[in-house]
């Protein structure tokens, strides 16, 4: 196959799904800044990052038509970066995939409103999956867990749009620029689909935080053997003053099962991260310099 009969097929792919899912992504104006957000459910509802409505309660939603509409906040959660909106009227829903069946070296295309530029889209591929994603506020420290890291060039504004497959799913929201040629999006998944689906009904989700920054990292073919478990969580940064830190967990422990269940990635702990464990005594088993360690951890109930 000849270079040109590649780019071809390239070109083709990004653009059938920008044509598919521009539609359905909306810049979002509000009183202190803006983003964009994406229509997944009928009646006009769409998802978006909960730092781009902050503690706005509404704002205006442009369409890529031209089409302008108020819109108003149902909810946010600031531990999972989602929230959602609505307006009186919207597309229909855009079609949500399932990034648990991410692979890295797949092909996304990122559709958004960069610098306030309505439908623009870029696309790349999927760097990684299961990072943990730090976000510092001026109250305090948090975690995003999970998100996906991509190439495709994301810049201000672009925070709360679609990142699809090359079947048009939207797998992902748009989160953050991490560095040069380092974006990251919340996956869509079953444990996000939980989240919105509580946003929806109750405007807010009474989250569990341990405070903890965490990577997929191999055991050691010993422990593997002796567990039966290939993979943990390394942890990189433990937040100050968190649950994390006041159970004695430090950077570089590798997280085998947190409630004493397994742990092989960041959503393995987020997984369990819901208002019923919220002040419990919740077991943490981790690898220390070859040593299995056992801790316990009191969920706190993340601020809003």
């Amino acid at each position: 196959m000849e270079d040109s009969d590649v780019l071809d097929a390239y070109s083709r792919t990004v653009s059938t799904v920008a044509a598919e899912v521009t539609p359905h992504v909306a810049s979002l104006r509000l009183a202190r800044g803006g983003g964009s957000a994406v229509v997944f459910a009928d009646d006009g509802y769409l998802i978006t990052n909960a730092h781009v409505v902050g503690r706005d309660r509404a704002g205006v939603a442009t369409f890529s038509d031209g089409t302008e509409q108020d819109f108003r906040v149902v909810g946010a959660d600031p531990l999972s970066d989602l929230a959602v909106v609505r307006v009186s009227e919207a597309p229909p829903a855009v079609r949500l995939g399932d990034a648990d069946k991410l692979v890295v070296g797949q092909l996304v295309v990122a559709v958004g409103s960069p610098l306030g530029l309505a439908g623009s889209v870029t696309a790349g591929v999927v760097s990684a999956l299961g990072r943990s994603l730090p976000v510092r506020t001026a109250r305090a420290g948090r975690v995003i867990e999970n998100v996906i890291q991509t190439d495709a060039a994301l810049n201000p504004g672009n925070p709360g749009g679609a990142l699809a497959d090359s079947s048009g799913r939207v797998v992902g929201v748009n989160t953050a620029v991490a560095g040069i040629g380092l974006g990251m999006a919340v996956p869509i998944n079953a444990t996000t689909r939980r989240i919105i689906d509580t946003l929806l009904v109750e405007g807010k989700v009474r989250r569990a935080y341990l405070g903890l920054v965490g990577v997929p990292a191999p055991l050691p073919d010993e422990v593997a053997e002796h567990t039966g478990q290939r993979a943990g969580l390394r942890v990189v940064e433990v937040v100050a003053g968190g649950p994390a830190a006041r159970a004695g967990l430090r950077p570089g422990d590798l997280v085998l099962t947190v409630g004493r269940a397994r742990v092989s990635d960041a959503q393995d702990i987020q997984r369990q991260l819901f208002a019923e464990v919220i002040g419990t005594r919740l077991p943490v088993t981790v690898l220390r310099n070859g040593a299995m360690v056992d801790v316990v951890a009191a969920p706190t109930e993340l601020a809003g």
